[in-house]
């Protein structure tokens, strides 16, 4: 068994959503300043790094991060690869060959390979599903979709795949980094911060892989 972390590491230089707070750390005491033990306070907004969208983040009505249920974000993941592609659409997931039993899907794009050369500038050009993609995900009876940048849905126009998968009660996953992971079936567990009110938290995610 072989588990696989896929869960960005946040620091005060990682790029955050244009308008959202910057990450920030600040060692309020410290060992060898008058302290018996380091203490860190931090600052950073719910969607900061890998983390996960409530149905609360586009729907006023809808369920917070506590909401969830970790059924959902427990469980067999399919993760594939879409190479040369900015958009995934319908048309591109249907020549996927994606099992129709399939609950999560994680989608490996170009996005990993910002991770893995540390950017540290937020990217508007990243690789996102459409409506259309949306619509196909929903329609299929998948429950999660994980993607490797800071968003499902593309800069300039994130609604409406944002709205399609939350009021089908899909959870998007966002900021994974699946650089150097192979496509496959994996066991997926991804836990978010349990943070009462909020339409998102920070997550840790990880893939078990049992055939290692």
């Amino acid at each position: 068994m072989a588990i696989i972390d896929i869960s960005l590491s946040l620091k005060p230089s990682f790029p955050v959503w244009p308008g959202h707070p910057e990450i920030r750390f600040e060692r309020i005491h410290e060992i060898g300043k008058g302290s018996k033990a380091n203490v860190t306070q931090i600052e950073l907004g719910v969607h900061s790094g890998t983390h996960l969208d409530a149905p609360l983040h586009f729907l006023k009505d809808g369920l917070d991060v506590t909401g969830i249920n970790l059924d959902t974000l427990i469980g067999p993941a399919l993760l594939i690869e879409v190479s040369d592609v900015q958009v995934i659409d319908a048309a591109i997931l249907e020549t996927l060959s994606i099992p129709k039993d399939t609950e999560r899907l994680l989608i490996k794009t170009s996005n990993s390979q910002l991770w893995s050369e540390n950017k540290t500038v937020f990217h508007t050009d990243f690789v996102a599903i459409s409506d259309s993609g949306a619509k196909w995900i929903v329609e299929r009876g998948i429950r999660l979709v994980g993607v490797d940048y800071l968003s499902v849905a593309p800069y300039g126009n994130t609604g409406p795949t944002h709205l399609t998968l939350l009021q089908a009660g899909v959870i998007p996953v966002e900021g994974l980094n699946f650089d150097g992971v192979q496509e496959g079936g994996y066991h997926l567990i991804c836990l978010p911060l349990k943070l009462r009110g909020c339409e998102g938290a920070p997550a840790r995610a990880v893939l078990i892989d049992l055939d290692k």
